[in-house]
């Protein structure tokens, strides 16, 4: 029999978690892939929205497109964070709708989760308090996003879920010593302070403790949830959360590496300098905002749905890294 392709359409396409997926798309010879970039189509106008959908018919969408950034940028161009964000994610999640697509995934993140809040975090949290006030803006508006997904479950039964990736690296990474998130853009200062035989510098003290997901392991995740989660239109989950998911919504799920685990920024600076042979240069500059503390989310829902998942150690993933950043700098 002639296998019946459907198109699936990845929205920031060409990007890190994009390529995570392209990475293990050939274990998904049903689908016609179609990776979207900023240079196919402008998401924050909706007639460019509208041309992309026209152009590609897509019966199912993986949302990654955003505005994204590390700590600093987060901080210094709220403005830029919040209404990108928002624009870009109406249009998508509108024509989804208008589109009448099978099924969409829409991809939050770990950060957008409010400050002062018990550990682990977990899916029921999102909105029990504002997030920390480095990243407000791009979080408000991921916020919405999942609101946005919940209204269409809600009022129209549109099959829109959301997932919550932690800290995620790997190859194609944005590595901008500036704007790029902590673990590529410490890859790409220690290359930069070996070369110049100069010491390596981590701004801050090094403390803060993060979980960090590979990208190809994320690419497999998301592939699980869009073809498994809530696909009978439930919000996934088996009630004991105390949420049968009767009114449409849905807490979605975060894809994380489990809480043990987390892993403090100067220990992954450490395994940086070691790769690059570079241990004995290696400085903290406390100077520097370190930003929140801790995020430490909880995986016990997804690894409770995909039983012996097989998660990427740290320093095998940033070994591979490392070696992608050498040939492609």
């Amino acid at each position: 029999m002639l296998l019946t392709k459907k198109t699936l359409l990845i929205t920031g396409g060409t990007g890190l978690v994009g390529n995570g997926i392209k990475s293990i798309s050939k274990n998904y010879p049903h689908y016609d892939f179609i990776y979207i970039s900023s240079k196919d189509y402008n998401l924050s106008l909706m007639n460019d929205t509208i041309k992309m959908f026209e152009d590609t018919k897509p019966s199912y969408v993986i949302h990654l497109a955003a505005c994204v950034g590390g700590l600093y940028k987060n901080m210094n161009n709220k403005v830029e964070m919040l209404e990108k964000n928002l624009m870009i994610n109406y249009n998508v999640v509108k024509c989804c709708h208008d589109y009448k697509v099978e099924k969409m995934v829409a991809c939050l993140s770990t950060c957008i989760f409010p400050d002062k809040v018990t550990y682990p975090i977990d899916e029921s949290m999102l909105h029990n308090g504002p997030p920390h006030h480095s990243n407000d803006a791009y979080a408000y508006a991921k916020r919405m996003l999942h609101i946005h997904c919940n209204a269409y479950r809600e009022n129209f039964g549109d099959n829109f879920v959301c997932v919550t990736p932690t800290n995620i690296y790997g190859h194609h990474d944005n590595f901008d010593l500036e704007n790029g998130h902590v673990l590529p853009a410490l890859i790409h200062k220690c290359f930069l302070a070996k070369s110049q035989g100069v010491d390596f510098v981590v701004r801050g003290t090094g403390t803060p403790l993060r979980q960090f997901i590979y990208s190809e392991d994320l690419g497999r995740l998301i592939m699980w949830v869009l073809e498994n989660y809530g696909s009978d239109g439930s919000d996934g989950s088996d009630g004991s959360d105390g949420s049968d998911g009767s009114d449409g919504s849905d807490e979605g799920v975060i894809l994380s590496v489990p809480e043990n685990h987390e892993i403090s920024i100067g220990d992954v600076a450490r395994i940086i300098a070691k790769k690059f042979e570079y241990s004995d240069r290696l400085v903290f500059d406390s100077s520097y905002s370190d930003g929140q503390y801790k995020k430490t989310v909880s995986s016990k829902k997804i690894i409770g749905l995909v039983e012996n998942f097989q998660f990427t150690d740290i320093e095998t993933g940033i070994s591979d890294t490392i070696d992608w950043f050498q040939k492609n700098k």
